[in-house]
């Protein structure tokens, strides 16, 4: 697809600088303004993202199921703990998953035992990898384009490795927007939100690429212990416990709030 710039024909290099720009703010802003280190940023939360064989009716897992095939290799990139890793081992060949934590991987190793799978393959890796490319027949980044920021080269490594298709799953709104809301209440500066779904789809227009989009719902959260959501709100926030903006967070959060609503997801996919 060529593109003449415009408002209705974005221009490749514009719409990946915008996109790069926004990542950027959002974590320069992050090291402004945070209270504590990094580690390993999902350790504490990684058992939330593992599989789990008592949810069945997923309609993000059937969507994914619907586009793979079952000849196919499916390469998981940030499979974290398994969430879908595990139910795709059921309908394709093989799985790669791929995550960079190690909190994560140990959550995907147990789920991998406790589901008796033996088609999942675990790598230790950031994306893009350095050294050869995986290639397999489908590669999948669920929820993990938000803050890439070279989202170009991570969309390039993708299509070198799908002989296939390319799936990329994003939320209507910026994750975690329940916890953004909270920003400007505890750090005194409204929050520099990360690209999502629609912006990623004006990037690939940019990018020449024509995409299918399924959008499915992500139901609310149910209700979440106090202090669950507060230990969350802290790391999403990057407040120390004890601080003078965690005093200010405890104070916000036993405001009453509204409930959690109903949030959908695009499925985006296209073809090599």
């Amino acid at each position: 697809m060529s593109t003449n710039g415009g408002a209705l024909h974005p221009d490749r290099a514009a719409a990946l600088a915008a996109w790069a720009a926004r990542v950027r703010a959002n974590r320069e802003q992050v090291d402004r303004v945070r209270e504590r280190a990094d580690g390993d940023f999902y350790a504490p939360v990684a058992a939330s993202f593992g599989f789990d064989a008592a949810q069945t009716g997923d309609p993000l897992v059937g969507a994914l199921g619907a586009l793979v095939r079952p000849d196919d290799v499916v390469l998981d990139i940030g499979a974290g703990g398994g969430r879908f890793a595990v139910p795709l081992a059921r309908v394709a060949r093989r799985v790669i998953a791929l995550d960079p934590s190690l909190g994560m991987l140990a959550v995907l190793r147990a789920a991998i035992a406790a589901a008796a799978v033996q088609n999942i393959d675990v790598v230790e890796a950031r994306w893009p990898m350095r050294g050869p490319t995986i290639v397999a027949d489908v590669a999948l980044a669920v929820n993990v384009a938000y803050d890439i920021e070279d989202i170009g080269g991570f969309l390039d490594a993708m299509e070198r490795a799908a002989r296939r298709l390319c799936i990329a799953v994003l939320l209507e709104v910026p994750p975690p927007h329940e916890i953004d809301a909270l920003w400007a209440r505890v750090h005194g500066e409204p929050r520099a939100t990360l690209p999502a779904l629609p912006e990623f789809l004006a990037l690939q227009l940019a990018r020449g690429r024509l995409c299918e989009v399924r959008l499915v719902e992500r139901p609310p959260a149910g209700a979440t212990d106090p202090a669950a959501f507060l230990a969350r709100a802290r790391r999403m926030l990057w407040v120390s416990e004890g601080s003078v903006k965690d005093q200010a967070l405890q104070e916000l959060l036993a405001e009453p709030r509204e409930a959690a609503r109903a949030l959908r997801l695009g499925v985006v996919s296209w073809g090599r």
